[in-house]
């Protein structure tokens, strides 16, 4: 019959046990800090594209405070929040809407256009550009944690 000897196994199992155990709350740690890079980008791409028409919409960008569960995966949604009150003419003048419009459906129809108006697809350039800082300030968080735990 074989005989099978481990050393040290008994510390990595409870490493393991321990990670474990904190991955809950420094999930929710890297998912907010994904999420203020990514908020970051879209306004960045906003004005790339020059989606700066009362700054309503790019003004607008945001996410909850804490990330919320979804069939059992932990997310966070980033998009224009709230809705559109102003508008401007042709001459530049800032004037009210008649009825207020979503601020993500303006986001919408910047990004895929219309009939009359192109397609910039501006939230496609905001996750190229979120993507390198995003992955960073979440490799960050995670290292602290680690630190702060002694692993």
């Amino acid at each position: 019959m074989a005989r099978f000897k481990t050393r040290g196994l008994d510390a990595t199992i409870k490493q393991m046990k321990q990670l474990g155990e904190m991955t809950g709350d420094a999930a929710d740690k890297m998912l907010v800090a994904g999420a203020s890079e990514v908020k970051k980008a879209w306004k960045k791409a906003a004005d790339i594209h020059k989606l700066r028409l009362t700054d309503q919409m790019r003004d607008s960008i945001g996410y909850p405070k804490k990330p919320r569960d979804v069939n059992g995966v932990r997310t966070m949604d980033i998009y224009p929040q709230g809705v559109s009150t102003y508008t401007e003419t042709k001459k530049g003048k800032r004037v009210e809407r008649k009825k207020a419009i979503r601020n993500a459906e303006i986001a919408f129809i910047n990004h895929y256009g219309t009939s009359r108006k192109p397609a910039t697809h501006w939230v496609d350039t905001a996750d190229d550009l979120a993507e390198e800082p995003t992955v960073e300030a979440m490799k960050a968080v995670w290292d602290e944690e680690m630190r702060k735990r002694g692993l």
